[in-house]
């Protein structure tokens, strides 16, 4: 056995550092030491609030979480390490994981992805938003020359608004209540509004902002037979949508994507690992790095979540750095 330290919820707002027991690892096994996590805050600070609803606990496991919620649990899906012991081709490699906070583990050779040279080991931490991203244009299906709106500049909204720039003749306009994102809008190449200054007659928008009123701004940023792909997550709050007005008469449509599976349009010849070795590839992009906003050592942890679940402490991605070995 060989010592290593994992972070857990322990209660609504709270969480520790603990001692964690590694296993030996096998020949199909990797060992890793993390150089960096991710905090997702969306769903990481709903996991910290204990707001996971009862009938989402088991879909919202993570791969390698302990613990059952509301807690104590040990969550997290956002880690990138480098492989210390395994087989041959990996020892040395870059690798991300869907592996919570911890600073050495062991898992599955299969759970791994090698970072591509060329992707620095901090930003590669984006790896599951941009997965999630990727989905969520699998599913949405952007045509050349849409008028595109992204609502939410969290993550998961500044994801996808960099790849929905990619599809030619794309008007891509970022909302946010936030001024401030529009320095990152502009990073990622898009345009930028406030939501009543946001333009009208929209192809196609992705709500991201996880809040009623963002929703509720997507259908009205519609043009007649337009969609709003809903990528947000609320946990256990309810959300009223008003379905009146335009809504019927403009044959508007509200449809869900979420990363848990391959979306229906590609899942028939693409796996979650090809959809993840996707988005570690498109990380070679450094218009990505406007996201990573802010970094905090290891230990300091369970006083930093508090404060970004709470907005003490902005940041679109925040990340944890690991103590060299």
């Amino acid at each position: 056995m060989a010592d290593a330290t994992a972070f857990w919820v322990t209660g609504p707002g709270r969480g520790e550092l603990r001692p964690a027991a590694l296993p030996q690892s096998g020949p199909d096994d990797v060992q890793v030491r993390t150089l960096h996590t991710g905090v997702s805050r969306g769903t990481e600070t709903l996991v910290l609030a204990g707001r996971v609803p009862d009938s989402e606990r088991e879909r919202m496991r993570a791969p390698f979480q302990e613990g059952d919620f509301p807690a104590p649990v040990k969550y997290g899906y956002l880690n990138v390490g480098v492989v210390e012991h395994g087989p041959d081709p990996l020892v040395g490699r870059t690798v991300f994981t869907l592996y919570p906070h911890q600073d050495r583990y062991v898992v599955p050779a299969a759970a791994v992805a090698v970072v591509p040279d060329g992707v620095p080991p901090r930003r590669a931490v984006l790896a599951g938003t941009v997965e999630t991203a990727v989905n969520a244009l699998w599913d949405a299906r952007p045509l050349v020359g849409d008028h595109l709106t992204v609502v939410g500049a969290g993550m998961v909204g500044c994801c996808v608004a960099r790849l929905l720039s990619g599809v030619p003749g794309t008007v891509v306009t970022l909302v946010d209540v936030d001024p401030s994102r529009a320095a990152v809008a502009e990073a990622l190449g898009v345009r930028f509004a406030l939501p009543e200054e946001a333009t009208g007659d929209q192809d196609l928008v992705l709500h991201a902002s996880a809040t009623a009123a963002g929703l509720a701004r997507s259908l009205d940023l519609l043009g007649r037979e337009g969609e709003v792909v809903e990528l947000s997550w609320y946990g256990d709050r309810p959300v009223t949508v008003a379905l009146g007005g335009a809504f019927h008469a403009g044959r508007l449509a509200i449809r869900a994507s979420q990363v848990g599976a391959v979306s229906p349009a590609r899942r028939a010849r693409r796996t979650h690992a090809d959809r993840l070795a996707l988005a570690l590839d498109l990380l070679r992009d450094p218009a990505y790095d406007a996201l990573l906003t802010g970094r905090s050592p290891f230990a300091d942890l369970p006083d930093v979540l508090p404060r970004l679940a709470s907005g003490d402490l902005p940041a679109l991605c925040h990340t944890i750095d690991y103590p060299e070995a």
